[in-house]
């Protein structure tokens, strides 16, 4: 176990020292930050998963600064990206901000959260870990104050390891949310261990040590369950009933979303997001984004719901 744990701490060292030299060679910030320089600028929020690389200063979104808190949730004590962590006042997010308040619970199942208590949510590359996606995002809007936003970074499949896997569809996420999936599936499992690339996943080690990690995930939690584009994220946004401000696929593997919570009595407009012609397709570094022939259209029923 110790091996495997190993290859695991090894995979995340090499994927934020890439991170750290990707921006040092490509310094970049998302096109949406002046959006979120608005939206987020003193505000209260809390963080799933985290502290995250992306919202520190000099990450592609630096919103810690903007901040005036923010909380965290962590499903552990004690996780591969952070080590052992404390709940109560110990979220250091920001070298100029007061620590906020980590919360230890499930993604799931905000229960030390209030309803209509945060300004935002912040996630990165957290909900492809979670087995309920839909599960999740209906807990973190429930925390959510109407008029909040939610933003969300997810990995696009052409830039990782995910590459060879079929693209999850909205149907098979509302299946899970219908049936209460929970994060003892392992559903998934048998196409992870077929499809998952490792030559671009060093750190997983040996095909035996990653077959190991992945049968032990309802511990680990570093299974990507689903896998995403552009168009999926923004489909799961539109289900959720949130009116989408911006979404932006960014080299080497991120979708940057952000999406606002409406009142119960309003409903979005977000059919220029599913247009051919819709902005993110002709800037997308990922091929997939493509809306081409050969690629599914989006279902009528989320369509529908755009008009």
């Amino acid at each position: 176990m110790s091996q495997n744990f190993d290859y695991i701490f090894s995979y995340h060292f090499i994927q934020r020292a890439v991170d750290r030299i990707y921006n040092r060679l490509f310094p970049a910030r998302a096109r949406c930050f002046s959006l979120c320089k608005q939206l987020i600028s003193e505000k209260i929020g809390l963080e799933i998963g985290g502290p995250s690389s992306v919202f520190s200063r000099k990450g592609i979104l630096p919103i810690y600064p903007l901040a005036k808190q923010c909380d965290n949730c962590n499903f552990s004590h004690n996780t591969i990206w952070e080590g052992f962590i404390i709940d109560g006042r110990t979220f250091k997010y920001d070298r100029k901000r007061y620590a906020g308040n980590q919360y230890i619970c499930e993604a799931t199942n905000l229960n030390n959260c209030s309803a209509d208590t945060y300004d935002f949510i912040l996630s990165s590359h957290v909900i492809e870990h979670i087995a309920n996606p839909l599960l999740a995002l209906s807990e973190w809007l429930r925390i959510l104050k109407v008029g909040g936003v939610l933003i969300l970074l997810v990995p696009h499949k052409d830039g990782t390891f995910d590459h060879r896997r079929p693209l999850t569809t909205i149907d098979h996420l509302m299946e899970d949310f219908r049936q209460g999936t929970n994060e003892n599936n392992l559903s998934h499992l048998g196409e992870i261990l077929e499809l998952h690339d490792l030559e671009k996943d060093p750190g997983a080690g040996t095909f035996e040590a990653f077959k190991t990690r992945s049968v032990d995930n309802a511990e680990n939690r570093c299974l990507h369950h689903h896998v995403f584009d552009t168009e999926l994220v923004l489909q799961v946004l539109n289900h959720m009933r949130l009116q989408i401000l911006s979404v932006e696929p960014m080299p080497p593997y991120h979708i940057v979303a952000i999406a606002q919570k409406l009142s119960s009595k309003q409903l979005p407009d977000n059919h220029s997001f599913f247009s051919d012609e819709a902005e993110y397709r002709q800037l997308s570094p990922f091929v997939s984004d493509s809306r081409c022939p050969c690629r599914p259209q989006i279902p009528k029923r989320v369509a529908e719901k755009c008009e």
